[in-house]
């Protein structure tokens, strides 16, 4: 971790929490910390939104070592998602919660660090208390993003941002609400104070330059097409345990004691030592004996 120039306090936290980074992490955090536009494509479930959001938190923490922080918006996350409570909740509220007390632990001070969300449900006496304290990390929608742009209070909070990071961005690269985020991209950017840096999150795409000119806007792209920006490519294949297993006797509708015996314990195997995200397939003659083999692999 020591190669990333983290706070002490964040890189004990993701050490105790996950161990060692992923290759998105590993090759992100170098090219987010130079204050380059980034774009990571990488499969789902790699860990590039914790790349991210950690990156974003071990600057913010400096800071407040150092001094309290102001109370203004500096990272601004947009996801055109529209659960965002479990990512959140994963990737910003559990180390954002970890981080402030290691720090509090080592330094005796906590450091007030906030993150808040902006969405369509958010409540008017909500969207207020945002306007009069302002949280460090805003999270939003390209949709509330464009709203709080129109609005003068908007503006005031949104122009102090630093870092703008685009989730799942992919999704919208290619349609009218991206043609829509695009604009409200160019429009923060125009009204920040210092050089908004981009940072793109992206499942794996091609052509991938193409999802990186969507990010950095055409200012940022040169007269060949090359955008202005670090491309991290991942690639578009994960690992894979691939293995067929055939059971000692041919699965029938009625089966006896015996052949369950000799067939559940492979497959209760390969179902405990399959990680999660994953799973395994058992193939039967017909429905009723896929349901009791379900039923018993269940049981077991």
């Amino acid at each position: 971790m020591q190669t990333f120039q983290f706070h002490p306090a964040v890189a004990r936290w993701f050490e105790q929490t996950f161990g060692s980074p992923t290759e998105p992490q590993l090759r992100g955090w170098p090219a987010i910390q130079s204050g380059r536009h980034v774009l990571i494509s990488a499969p789902t479930g790699s860990g590039k939104t914790l790349a991210a959001f950690l990156a974003s938190l071990d600057a913010l923490f400096r800071e407040g070592v150092d001094a309290d922080l102001p109370n203004e918006t500096q990272v601004v996350y947009v996801s055109p998602l529209k659960a965002l409570s479990n990512d959140i909740r994963k990737n910003l509220q559990e180390p954002l919660t970890g981080i402030r007390s290691l720090v509090c632990e080592g330094n005796g001070r906590e450091i007030d660090v906030r993150a808040e969300v902006r969405t369509g449900d958010t409540t008017a006496a909500q969207r207020q208390a945002l306007i009069k304290k302002p949280p460090h990390i805003l999270v939003t929608t390209p949709e509330s993003l464009y709203l709080l742009l129109t609005s003068e209070s908007g503006q005031q909070m949104l122009s102090t941002a630093r870092t703008l990071i685009l989730d799942e961005i992919h999704a919208v690269v290619d349609d009218r609400r991206g043609a829509h985020l695009a604009l409200s991209v160019e429009r923060l950017a125009a009204l920040t104070k210092d050089p908004l840096q981009r940072i793109g999150l992206s499942a794996t795409q091609e052509p991938i330059e193409e999802v990186a000119r969507f990010l950095v806007g055409t200012c940022a792209v040169n007269g060949a097409g090359n955008p202005g920006c670090e491309i991290i490519d991942i690639g578009h294949r994960r690992e894979l345990d691939l293995a067929i297993e055939l059971p000692s006797s041919p699965l029938e509708a009625v089966m006896s004691n015996e052949v369950w015996e000799g067939n559940l314990p492979s497959a209760c195997r390969i179902d405990s030592g399959t990680p999660n995200n994953a799973g395994f397939c058992e193939h039967a003659p017909n429905g009723r004996a896929c349901d009791a083999s379900s039923q018993r692999t269940s049981w077991s």
